[in-house]
């Protein structure tokens, strides 16, 4: 999932949730079997994806059935199994019935993340269309009201001693799902009593879920004016990369004309979710405001406080640094912030097409690992990607594993840019990462959001490094500099939204925050981590509004950081590293959620409780800045 991009959360399959920005509508609700893709004249054929194989309509006869099976499965393991877990746990075949119980719920989780994934990923091809907006929204609140009877089962198992429990995983069967078993036991302390998490469980429809579903339709629907022209958000972003500086800055006075006038309703819903978010702590007993993302990440809150205090003291030697150097290329003192990510000048832009792009990524994937090709192959070959551009559809990117028992889906907003490959490859890393996951089952396959960026990161990583290996001096300085300015917006820029919630969450206990005050906040933060190279002009103290991650996801953000950090350590020991890397790497990903970072990054010699672990993933992102330097000097 890329940075500012919709998002699936992956932790719970039953929740789902999309994050980032946004688009002929089309006519009919997804490409048929077979479809090839909408036709631009630039970018070739571009392929839209087809849902066939999680069903094959709305309307389709399967989805009210599994439905109702659902609905039905659900009451059925109530009826079996709530009350009675303490004494199966007493019992001699406890492991042997334990395990029958969890296989049971597993296949559950399989039908209800079918048909939720389902009715997401069409809601996500076009967010304006009534139809599909009312079935999204009923199918969240079925699989909501049938899922809330299934809430005790964690619970009563958090309940059994913790004697009884390690017994019971003597059984072998049931010991294949000692990492499930850990896993929800860690929450241990942060659940309450039965009637409440059923309560919470059902309110977030009204609640959290309906006011995520706001954001999402009005971000959706917004319109900017550049030029005469009427855009959606997602083309009017991509303006803010426009060789032309007027083009770049009326695209931004159009963001922030809009943002303004729609400020009243982001902050209410960021006011709102904010203190949500406070109650939910506040009952669980979360010490920290972000101790809750930690705990679903399974990262410790002093892994992330040294990737956060190393990260903001580089600032000076990474972001500011670099944009120093930008606006020197640009023959000026400080750029403004609308050319932030303008082209570099006098470097050609042309408009890559589609195939380009996928041989570009399937070929670096292929360089590195066959297999990990070969699986990537597949998302174009069976029509797993929706790539064009579209009125009403999501904005940005994102993978969305949907469920074990069928496979992932990869939406993109492809728009013929170096970074719309970047963009493929990094979603297709995420990918691949959930094929290869799915054989852990419903319950284990989802990967904690600090890992679930090594994949995608490491995928980039490779399409650029096979990509600058071609590259002549002068397409090696434009290639480094958009590289660095990939991992400044992953790094840099994502640990200061991280560092921007901090402050906006602690000052809402406080009481309700205005408009202006998030405002500056949100320009405290984004001046600290920019430097004065950058020269933050009016209208941009109201861009905060549209990151998603905020609404959908608190504290989501530093994952990126953690895994473009993580992916420059692991590529550093692929490079020295002997022939057996690819299938440790490999292995890593299909251990899926069965291993905590520490296990899984041991075979490689790599530890994140280290303080060097981030250093060693910052000093890349320095020594890239340095041959741009270098490169600089020598007039190139």
């Amino acid at each position: 999932m890329k940075k500012d991009a919709p998002h699936i959360d992956r932790k719970r399959r039953t929740q789902y949730v999309k994050r980032k920005e946004p688009f002929p509508d089309m006519q009919k609700l997804h490409a048929p079997a077979g479809a090839a893709a909408l036709k631009n004249d630039a970018l070739g054929e571009l392929p839209e994806w087809n849902l066939a194989d999680l069903y094959s309509s709305i309307d389709a006869p399967e989805v009210a059935a599994d439905l109702a099976r659902g609905e039905a499965e659900c009451a059925a393991f109530e009826e079996a199994y709530k009350g009675k877990l303490a004494n199966i746990a007493e019992g001699l075949d406890a492991g042997e019935k334990l395990n029958a119980a969890v296989v049971r719920f597993e296949a559950i989780e399989d039908l209800l993340g079918r048909l939720v994934s389902f009715a997401g990923l069409l809601y996500t091809g076009n967010t304006a269309d009534p139809k599909r907006a009312k079935f999204y929204g009923d199918i969240r609140e079925r699989i909501t009201a049938a899922s809330s009877q299934l809430l005790f089962f964690a619970l009563e198992l958090n309940r059994i001693d913790d004697r009884l429990i390690d017994k019971a995983l003597q059984d072998a069967k049931f010991a294949r799902y000692r990492p499930w078993v850990e896993d929800i036991r860690k929450e241990k302390p942060y659940q309450l009593e039965d009637r409440v998490e059923q309560l919470f469980h059902e309110k977030s429809v009204t609640g959290t879920g309906s006011w995520n579903r706001l954001f999402d339709e009005t971000i959706s629907s917004l319109r900017f004016h550049v030029d005469g022209e009427e855009l959606a958000i997602e083309p009017t972003l991509n303006l803010l990369q426009d060789p032309k500086e007027e083009k770049r800055r009326a695209a931004s006075d159009a963001l922030a004309k809009v943002f303004k006038e729609n400020l009243r309703l982001f902050s209410l819903i960021t006011n709102t979710l904010a203190k949500d978010k406070e109650i939910s702590d506040r009952w669980r007993g979360f010490e920290d405001i972000a101790d809750a993302r930690h705990l679903s990440n399974r990262v410790e809150r002093e892994v992330v406080e040294a990737l956060v205090t190393s990260v903001r003291e580089a600032y000076p030697r990474l972001s500011h640094r670099y944009y120093k150097l930008k606006a020197k290329w640009f023959g000026r003192e400080f750029l403004h912030h609308w050319d932030r990510n303008a082209p570099l000048p006098k470097v050609e832009q042309r408009t890559i097409p589609w195939t380009e792009a996928r041989n570009t990524v399937l070929t670096a994937y292929g360089a590195f690992s066959p297999k990990m090709a070969s699986i990537a192959q597949d998302f174009f070959d069976k029509n797993w990607i929706d790539a064009p551009v579209r009125p009403g559809k999501s904005p940005g990117a994102f993978a969305h594993p949907t469920v074990p028992s069928v496979h992932p889906y990869v939406l993109m907003n492809y728009q013929g840019k170096p970074r719309d490959v970047m963009t493929l490859a990094h979603e297709l890393g995420h990918g691949v990462h959930q094929v290869l996951a799915a054989p852990q089952g419903a319950l284990m396959s989802s990967t904690p959001l600090t890992l679930a960026e090594t994949a995608s990161v490491f995928g980039e990583m490779l399409t650029f490094r096979a990509l600058l290996a071609k590259s002549d001096t002068t397409q090696r300085k434009a290639m480094l500099a958009q590289k660095v300015e990939d991992m400044i917006n992953t790094v840099v820029r994502q640990i200061a939204f991280y560092w921007f919630e901090r402050k906006l969450h602690t000052e809402r206990k406080k009481g309700e925050i205005t408009p202006d005050r998030i405002g500056e906040l949100w320009m405290e933060v984004q001046g600290e981590s920019l430097g004065s190279a950058i020269r933050i002009g009016p209208g941009y103290e109201t861009f905060w509004a549209y990151i998603p991650h905020f609404v959908h996801s608190p504290f989501y953000v530093y994952a990126y950081a953690f895994g473009d950090c993580l992916v420059n350590s692991l590529y550093a020991v692929y490079e020295k590293s002997d022939k057996g890397f690819a299938e440790r790497y490999l292995d890593m990903l299909a251990a899926g959620g069965t291993k905590h970072h520490a296990e899984l990054l041991k075979p490689f010699g790599l530890d994140a409780r280290d303080p060097k672990f981030w250093m060693n993933g910052l000093s890349l992102i320095d020594r890239m800045i340095t041959e741009l330097e270098e490169l600089d000097g020598k007039g190139s």
